[in-house]
């Protein structure tokens, strides 16, 4: 063997779970990490409700993300299966990266993630965010607690909407995963396809404009997704799911005028994400008390 086959860089790979409470800023770190948007993110809690997986490519490494819902006491039919796909996704990690909120604590939940996490084998990270809001002995004393609690292999405290730290907690990650061939071609970013980031960036809309009640009653389907090549276009149309009237009447807003705004911002999105032009129709329908029904919740994809 030649002395020159010794300074081979060793391949790292593996999938890293993004874990927290609800509204910690899970999916802003992740769009933070990738450099693109594939995550919706909204002030108020519980806006993710599947796993996302998004891939960080080194020269010498693969990051695959999963970004998992907000873990939190579950108090219905569809809070519980959220709750369920985030702690299913910790099976698959090899590493996982906790994240919670430094400015505003969910206590509630946290004493779930610190049940959850007990258990576990692989490396933990934990990343403190929202440190532009926290003052640094308050930060410490976090810190401190988490560590008498949790036994984990990096503390890492950040900013992911500014992107403080974030290339140092990159860089601690890509330390700890193990040697292993890249799972996914360069190119990707994901493994959704189009079709479901259309729907969720429309349900991302709706979450951000729309009041207090709204948004956890709204689910959205994609009807149909045409291609037209010839014409550099795609016509998507799509179906926001309420389970009441008054919630279709906020929706659609007075002579049309809050769909309209829904379906212009979630357009240009969408347009932006596939690189051309973007047809978006959208329409609203009732399905009576949706989130408690199981086959409903099964047709939406939860």
């Amino acid at each position: 063997m030649s002395s020159s086959s010794n300074h081979i860089p060793v391949h790292r790979s593996g999938f890293i779970t993004i874990i927290g409470a609800p509204n910690a800023g899970k999916s802003t770190l992740l769009n933070r990490i990738l450099g693109e948007k594939i995550s919706i993110t909204s002030k108020k809690p519980q806006t993710t409700r599947n796993r996302i997986l998004g891939i960080r490519h080194h020269p010498h490494s693969q990051m695959i993300f999963l970004d998992t819902p907000g873990i939190h006491k579950a108090k219905n039919l569809l809070n519980t299966r959220i709750v369920e796909t985030a702690i299913a996704t910790i099976a698959d990690a090899e590493i996982v990266l906790l994240i919670v909120d430094a400015f505003a604590p969910d206590d509630e939940s946290e004493q779930i993630l610190t049940e959850t996490l007990k258990p576990l084998n692989c490396p933990l990270v934990l990343a403190l965010n929202k440190i532009d809001k926290v003052k640094k002995p308050v930060l410490l004393k976090m810190i401190d607690n988490w560590q008498q609690n949790q036994s984990f292999t990096a503390t890492v405290p950040i900013s992911a909407k500014y992107g403080t730290q974030v290339n140092e907690l990159i860089e601690e990650l890509q330390n700890q995963l193990p040697q292993g061939p890249p799972y996914f071609p360069k190119e990707s970013l994901t493994d959704m396809p189009e079709r479901f980031i259309a729907a969720e960036m429309i349900r991302e809309k709706a979450f951000r404009l729309t009041g207090q009640e709204v948004p956890y009653a709204i689910a959205v389907t994609v009807d149909s997704f045409k291609e037209e090549v010839n014409q550099n276009l795609i016509r998507i149309h799509a179906t926001l799911h309420v389970e009441r009237n008054s919630q279709k009447g906020i929706l659609i807003g007075k002579n049309g005028s809050k769909l309209r705004q829904i379906g212009e911002a979630a357009r240009k999105e969408i347009q932006h994400m596939v690189g051309c032009r973007v047809f978006l129709k959208l329409f609203v329908r009732v399905q009576k008390n949706w989130s408690k029904d199981t086959k409903a919740l099964r047709k939406f994809g939860y």
